[in-house]
């Protein structure tokens, strides 16, 4: 009884449990996993820039409604190419002394997962104007807009990023619309977040309820060709739209584009592997074919999609042909 009824060793045993416990369930398992994993080899560090916006990242609350977690499940294959593993995280490192917020796994998904966000939207036009309102870009997104990251200037001076947004979105602004620097942070801590490949060789881990697959069939009849509309609605419609009307100010439509309607391929599927600087009258578009590996048999579905839809009636294209142009931009690519 003399135990129980000294505070002392009872204080002092139990904080003795409590710290062998710590270092035995968390502390060993820690260390052992740094030691286990470490980050693939073509995972590229955080810039300052990228350090910065993931500070803001957090500090903006944007963890409560994004994740960053491609679960074995079927159901996140739309948010990477393949489910996340240990090495994903293990280039992370704390924010300070006293802060642990290596990985932002979070635990909601109010907002799309946001494990590749910069490959499956790596256009700094669209996450800015997305920032500065996200209904702009989203029209049903409950996303906070972010304008106090922005400011008007009636003249653009060397070094400022202007971010085209519709006239309907600027209330009453008349001036120029510019990027703080805050928000070029954000946008940098943004398109780092990449899934990066595995090693030659390595095959990825297989999605769990995987859903039966149909063959899907283009529009133009060809069988066991991609399917055009879902791959368009995965790489184009955050800015040209569902409607393939774009948004006046910022994004090109698509329909009744000469572009789209004209028999220039070799152009067309330059701007898609590479993408294209309209400015001033639009936004520059980044290279989605390169940054999201699209194959052949994708961008031909996504060519012959915007072909034929919204009233759009040209001629198919052939994925051979499409195939000869992508050859050349890639080996133009690697020599460079």
């Amino acid at each position: 009884m003399e135990f129980f009824d000294n505070h002392k060793k009872l204080f002092l045993t139990a904080l003795g449990l409590f710290v062998g416990l710590t270092i035995v369930v968390a502390i060993i398992p820690a260390i052992n996993n740094q030691k286990n994993n470490s980050p693939l080899p073509g995972a590229i560090p955080l810039s300052a820039d990228a350090i910065a916006g993931k500070k803001l990242f957090i500090a903006n609350g944007c963890v409560a409604c994004h994740t960053q977690q491609v679960r074995n499940i079927d159901m996140d294959k739309m948010w990477g190419k393949r489910p996340g593993i240990p090495s994903d995280y293990a280039g992370d490192e704390r924010t300070d002394l006293w802060r642990n917020t290596a990985t932002l796994m979070g635990t909601e998904r109010t907002g799309p997962d946001l494990t590749d966000v910069g490959n499956r939207q790596g256009s700094i036009a669209w996450n800015l104007l997305h920032l500065y309102q996200p209904r702009a870009v989203v029209e049903q997104s409950i996303m906070p807009a972010y304008p106090w990251m922005f400011t008007e200037v009636d003249t653009l001076v060397k070094g400022d990023v202007e971010v085209n947004v519709p006239d309907k979105f600027k209330k009453g602004v008349t001036g120029k619309i510019i990027a703080s620097a805050e928000a070029l942070q954000l946008v940098a801590y943004l398109q780092s977040l990449k899934q990066v490949p595995l090693p030659d060789g390595k095959a990825p881990m297989e999605f769990l309820y995987k859903k039966s697959e149909k063959a899907a069939v283009a529009k133009n009849g060809e069988i066991n060709m991609p399917n055009g509309e879902m791959l368009y609605t995965q790489n184009c419609v955050s800015c040209h739209q569902a409607n393939g009307e774009g948004l006046k100010g910022a994004f090109p439509p698509l329909k009744g584009s000469p572009i789209v309607l004209g028999e220039d391929l070799e152009l067309y599927v330059n701007i898609v592997m590479l993408g294209y600087d309209a400015r001033p009258e639009y936004a520059v578009m980044n290279a989605v074919g390169l940054n999201n590996n699209l194959t052949a048999e994708e961008v031909t579905a996504i060519i012959n999609h915007e072909k034929t839809s919204w009233g759009n009636s040209a001629k198919p294209v052939d994925v051979e042909a499409v195939k000869k142009i992508m050859d050349f931009i890639k080996l133009t690519a690697k020599k460079q």
